[in-house]
């Protein structure tokens, strides 16, 4: 019999086999963005686009292989230790993967307005009204100490829309349990060559260029999961 103190360091073994396993099929890639880096002009400047993607996004796929290929070494070895050790840089470098990933399809250069169909009947159910969700949504992301994203996420247990936030390139699903649907980024590499140190516009602009229909078709999407 397993102690109590063993199953779980079992149970990290056992799921850094597989996540290793799926490693040796493919690495992950940076993704195109589906618009040129000046397309969120005015809003986002084509500089910091580029820099965001090319620099910040990219070194994130980089280091999430580099942190994969190691976690695959420790688990040939059945290393515990390095196994373990390795979880930080796996949920940074991997947060910062996933939550880029989506950033860059909510956003649009036709974007803005208010969101339509399901969505905007969920956002009036659940918070009253769009413009009470916005208020909502920006004070969690521009309250965030340090670097983090603040997110309208779905509830799979309850069925509804809640606002959170998360630190440093912690992914949301896996932190709170709620689908990620649109995050605001708010690490100052998104919007400081622009905005200086003024998060508050960079937030209340950030609505100017929201992809409402992808956001949209995120939470459909989410709903045909459960």
């Amino acid at each position: 019999m397993l102690s109590s103190k063993a199953a779980p360091l079992t149970r990290l073994v056992s799921k850094a086999r597989q996540l290793t396993s799926s490693c040796q099929r493919s690495k992950h890639t940076l993704p195109d963005l589906p618009y040129a880096y000046d397309a969120l002009a005015p809003v986002v400047s084509a500089d910091i686009m580029e820099i965001h993607h090319k620099k910040h996004h990219a070194t994130y796929v980089n280091n999430l292989n580099a942190t994969e290929e190691k976690l695959a070494a420790a688990v040939a070895e059945n290393n515990v230790s390095q196994i373990i050790s390795l979880q930080p840089a796996l949920k940074f470098n991997g947060g910062g993967h996933i939550n880029h990933s989506i950033f860059w399809e909510v956003l649009s250069p036709t974007g803005g307005g208010v969101p339509k169909g399901d969505l905007m009947e969920l956002i009036k159910d659940n918070f009253g009204s769009f413009d009470a969700m916005k208020g909502e949504l920006t004070a969690a992301s521009v309250g965030i100490q340090g670097s983090g994203w603040g997110w309208l996420g779905w509830n799979p247990v309850s069925g509804r829309l809640r606002i959170s936030s998360c630190a440093n390139q912690d992914p949301l699903q896996p932190t709170t349990g709620l689908v990620p649907l649109f995050g605001i980024d708010v690490w100052e590499h998104a919007y400081y060559l622009q905005y200086k140190n003024v998060r508050p516009d960079y937030v209340k602009a950030i609505f100017d260029i929201a992809n409402w229909e992808e956001v949209g078709n995120r939470l459909a999407n989410a709903r045909m999961s459960t």
